[in-house]
């Protein structure tokens, strides 16, 4: 909201949340009863565009988003170097309300314009009317108009709502209260309405106006820079004519600069263009190539994990993974698409995401693979060379710590990391499993009166590393799974060898372990508390039992550009084998943390704790 705001700020179907899609029900079922009942043949062609020219417009704003988070991701021509947060997400989810007011606007004009439903597929003079229009007075009106804009008056009580947002994305463009949203409709509807008055009017024609618009709005708002040098100097003019990203992006940041549209021409006349316009173009034009002090390797789950990403659908990235949204179903096309595509053409892995901790450098790079396909027998070895090609580029660029996370670790695969360690023996970049921070976490969430507990199915390292603590304390672990029991009795010190159990009558109220499924859960006693082992919650069964976190933990503050979740964990929180690779650069340690070896539980608990991570 604006920071006084005035009438007609909130939009009309704003109560109506992610259902507001619903006001072009009547437009869409009219549509469907005429095709029903006359067929395609004679549908109306600007009718019939209406809808599909909705849905490219959402998927041409889909592509910027994506494209700009993964470029600022990666920070080489990043422009304002300032965190991103969770409260802008949230301001910024209605982007795609513009797009739902324009399409009922055509829908109006559909019936109130007799000549509207009378445009023919193309016509040149009209395209040149429209571009003749904006050049024109549409660009010269917006000029004066986001000049009254930031006057105090209007300002407080409209646009500082889009202000609001100092570090631009490419839907920040589009993010305005209603009413100033109706005042850029009825200005660009000037180079619209009046070829189609004068009989030049084309359905291609308002199409490609439209996504003109929204190509430079977006490209506006990418906190990127991305036009080359040389169009500047082969065609010097269009310095007068077409802005960059790192123009608008002063008018984010400085506020009384740098009004124009498109077209920096009137900044220059009237004298408010910002002075370092073309120092700080040059110079994130060249960009710097940083080097990260942490990787976290992790890969894609399922395949709405499409979505999930940072550079997926930014609303449904900011919440968990497990927090549906009800239109996920007519989109899987586009994830199964993805899949396929990232199975046959992804070969490495991909930065996704850059966070900042005190002056620790993180990054998220990704490996283009599925939950699935890493239980495939046939897959391993791509993708452990996959994993071994992110290990040596993070090596080569100097990285400190490569954390892996989730079945980028497991032993199947290769052995929680060793057999890189053992093939590249001279590997300067750590490798962290993070299995002392997940034992310590695991350890930590088990109330501290408890007698026995109860594993099922505690066949990793940090189930193994969670019941030898738990019997060196004196609590007695109970297990039903023979094969299992006798590996880790052999882990176990013959001290405290007398509080592992095998048993298949006793069943204890806490249970812990990395997979219990529906038939196990159901065994369980009334009140039950489940606590993970791995990086993957339980599925939830039962209402009368607890189910806790897989191992995470609260992040500090101070960590900055953190606006998405991980996975299914709740915002601001992480997986401790994610976070333990942070701790390892903090503390600067200089060992590996995988095959057999772990970190000292209480060392790397202490040391998370000492940098504002906190425990579940």
């Amino acid at each position: 909201m604006a920071t006084r705001p005035g009438p007609l700020t909130e939009w009309p179907w704003h109560w109506m949340g992610s259902f507001k899609y619903l006001v072009l029900a009547p437009a869409a079922l009219h549509t469907a009863h005429s095709v029903v009942t006359k067929g395609w043949g004679d549908m109306n062609l600007v009718y019939a565009a209406m809808l599909p020219a909705l849905l490219l417009r959402l998927f041409h704003n889909q592509i910027w988003i994506s494209l700009s988070r993964h470029q600022t991701a990666r920070r080489k021509h990043i422009i304002v170097d300032r965190s991103l947060e969770f409260d802008q997400v949230d301001r910024e989810r209605s982007w795609d309300d513009q797009a739902i007011l324009a399409t009922l606007f055509f829908y109006v004009a559909y019936a109130a314009i007799p000549s509207v439903r009378l445009m023919p597929m193309w016509e040149t003079k009209g395209a040149i009317a429209i571009a003749l229009l904006h050049v024109g007075p549409v660009e010269f009106i917006y000029y004066w108009f986001h000049r009254a804009l930031h006057h105090h008056f209007l300002y407080s009580r409209y646009h500082s709502h889009h202000h609001a947002s100092i570090v631009t994305e490419p839907i920040t463009a589009v993010i305005h209260p209603f009413v100033e949203t109706l005042a850029y409709f009825l200005l660009f509807s000037i180079p619209m309405l009046i070829p189609i008055y004068m009989g030049y009017g084309s359905v291609l024609g308002v199409v490609l106006y439209l996504a003109c618009n929204d190509f430079i709005n977006n490209m506006g708002h990418c906190n990127f820079e991305m036009l080359p040098k040389w169009i500047f100097q082969r065609f010097p003019p269009l310095k007068y004519l077409m802005y960059t990203p790192s123009y608008h992006s002063l008018h984010h940041t400085k506020f009384r600069t740098n009004y124009s549209l498109a077209m920096p021409i009137y900044d220059y006349i009237f004298n408010t263009m910002d002075k370092s316009t073309d120092e700080l173009y040059e110079r994130t034009l060249i960009g710097t190539e940083e080097t990260p002090d942490v990787v976290h390797l992790t890969h894609m789950t399922t395949l709405q994990s499409t979505y999930h990403l940072r550079v997926g659908i930014a609303s449904v990235a900011s919440r968990p993974s497990d927090n549906h949204v009800w239109y996920m179903w007519m989109i899987w096309p586009m994830a199964w698409l993805s899949m396929v595509l990232a199975w046959v053409y992804g070969s490495s892995a991909f930065v996704v995401e850059s966070l900042k901790l005190k002056k620790i450098m993180m990054q998220t790079w990704l490996i283009p693979r599925y939950n699935f396909q890493y239980s495939l027998i046939r897959e391993r070895e791509s993708i452990n060379r996959l994993i071994e090609q992110a290990i040596s580029d993070a090596d080569q660029r100097g990285v400190k710590v490569l954390s892996l996370g989730l079945f980028n670790q497991e032993r199947q695969l290769n052995g929680s990391g060793e057999l890189f360690t053992q093939k590249y023996p001279k590997l300067r970049v750590r490798l962290v499993d993070g299995s002392g921070l997940a034992t310590a976490v695991v350890l930590k969430s088990i109330p501290l009166d408890t007698k026995r507990v109860f594993l099922c199915g505690g066949g990793s390292k940090v189930a193994h590393a969670t019941a030898t603590a738990l019997c060196e304390r004196g609590v007695q672990v109970i297990m039903n799974q023979k094969k299992e029991y006798d590996m880790l009795k052999l882990r176990v010190a013959e001290s405290s060898t007398a509080y592992l159990k095998f048993s298949s009558d006793e069943i204890p109220q806490i249970w812990i372990g990395d997979i219990i499924d529906d038939q196990q859960q159901m065994g369980a006693p009334r009140g039950a508390t489940f606590i993970p082992t791995s990086q993957f919650p339980f599925k939830k069964i039962r209402k009368d039992c607890t189910y806790l976190s897989s191992p995470a933990m609260r992040i500090p503050e101070a960590m900055q550009n953190v606006h998405t979740c991980e996975n299914w964990l709740p915002r601001r929180v992480m997986s401790a084998w994610r976070i333990a690779g942070m701790v390892h650069a903090l503390e600067g340690w200089g060992i590996h943390e995988c095959g057999d070896d772990m970190m000292d539980i209480e060392q790397v608990l202490s040391a998370a704790i000492k940098h504002g991570f906190i425990p579940l």
